[in-house]
């Protein structure tokens, strides 16, 4: 890190842990845990899976448009984070906010199309008691939904807090940009596990 940015971080965040801000390494540790559940979730679908046959008549119910869609949604919004901490870095206050704001449009618009899967589904008898499969999918496809969810409020409080507080809390962006790349890493697994293999 250079002796700049060691300065700007001191200046809003003084404690540090190997060089790194106690912020930024608190958010490594919580995605690490995030991690060990997502991928114990994970490695139970793909045995469990391998173990039921593949379970392709299941499968063959699942709106793949919709996860399309979803993914251009989400990877666009993976764009909008690193465009709000590049405007963070360059001290530019209502570029970073623009595009904290997109970001979070564009994760509630994440969060309506898969609730209208979700009602479509469910309409069909397509319950987490259908069967292992969809037990397993609304397990995972929720509990990512959920932190897409924790996501927007982060960004969306931080996009309001930084309109009067920007210079102690704009290197915040680049934690909740952490937090928003790990969700996108994990529908990336998700998206073909569910809807393309």
């Amino acid at each position: 890190m250079s002796s700049a940015a060691v300065a700007e971080h001191s200046h809003a965040d003084s404690r540090e842990f190997v060089g790194q801000p106690l912020g930024k390494v608190g958010i490594w540790w919580f995605l690490a845990s995030e991690i060990m559940v997502f991928g114990g979730l994970l490695g139970s679908y793909i045995l469990t899976r391998l173990a039921n046959g593949g379970w392709e008549h299941e499968r063959a119910h699942v709106n793949t448009k919709l996860a399309i869609l979803n993914t251009i949604v989400l990877v666009t919004s993976s764009l909008t984070v690193v465009e709000a901490h590049a405007a963070a870095e360059s001290n530019n206050r209502e570029r970073a906010r623009q595009f904290l704001l997109f970001t979070v449009l564009l994760g509630c618009m994440f969060l309506c199309v898969k609730g209208y899967e979700y009602s479509h589904e469910i309409m069909n008898g397509l319950t987490p008691a259908s069967g292992p499969f969809w037990s397993f999918y609304y397990t995972m496809t929720g509990l990512h939904g959920f932190h897409v969810l924790i996501g927007i409020v982060a960004n969306f409080i931080l996009w309001l807090a930084l309109a009067s507080r920007w210079d102690k809390l704009k290197h915040r962006i680049e934690y909740v940009g952490l937090y928003w790349h790990f969700v996108d890493v994990v529908w990336i697994f998700l998206f073909p596990l569910l809807y393309l293999a």
